[in-house]
């Protein structure tokens, strides 16, 4: 069931970025590496577009951690699907969010984590008593860093073998916004945690614009 509404998510995604705009919203997320660049752009060309916020997220499970950053923009539609194609060619993951979204939608809420991580978020928000609708998906097909506690204790000649093999690891991100009733917005808070991933309202993106 959850595999169909990824699907959906995924024509919405592409219906929302026909619409035309003067100005919209992005959220990218990927490897430090490329988040950097995508920052370094949106400083260059601030006068088109402007940084909301970044964040770098740490995740840590039994011996491994795993480590992206996400970045939100705003600013001149055509500057924002530039940056979003930039990320795109580097592996990272892109939501274009059209004005209609801030306009009919209560509450937007973005989920970002790895991509079984997501997965399990949206069974246990499906399983809940919580209401949401899923708007928009995308996830990375670039790597991010991972790091595996135990090569801490091989020697260094092993150690400098394995440790640019699990910094490399295949982890997928995801980046979900869906939209819920007020009431329902701790809920989701407390599913999202248990799954240990990284959610923000987007209201209080806007409200600190």
């Amino acid at each position: 069931m959850i595999e169909n509404k990824i699907k959906t998510l995924r024509k919405a995604a592409k219906v929302s970025t026909m619409q035309t705009s003067d100005k919209i919203w992005c959220v990218i997320a990927g490897n430090e590496e490329m988040i950097n660049n995508i920052a370094y752009e949106a400083i260059l060309d601030k006068e088109r577009v402007k940084i909301l916020c970044r964040e770098h997220i740490t995740s840590r499970e039994s011996f491994v951690t795993k480590k992206f950053d996400f970045i939100m923009l705003y600013g001149d539609a055509d500057k924002i699907r530039n940056l979003s194609l930039i990320s795109k060619e580097d592996g990272g993951a892109s939501l274009k969010i059209a004005p209609y979204y801030i306009g009919e939608e209560p509450n937007l809420i973005l989920a970002v984590g790895p991509e079984d991580h997501i997965k399990k978020f949206l069974g246990d928000l499906e399983k809940s008593t919580a209401k949401a609708s899923f708007l928009l998906e995308d996830k990375t097909t670039g790597f991010i860093e991972s790091d595996v506690y135990i090569t801490r204790w091989l020697p260094k000649f092993a150690r400098d073998i394995a440790d640019p093999l699990f910094k490399m690891a295949d982890v997928a991100l995801s980046t979900v916004l869906i939209s819920t009733e007020e009431e329902y917005i701790e809920k989701i808070k407390e599913i999202a945690k248990s799954n240990k991933i990284f959610v923000i309202r987007f209201n209080d993106i806007l409200k600190e614009e």
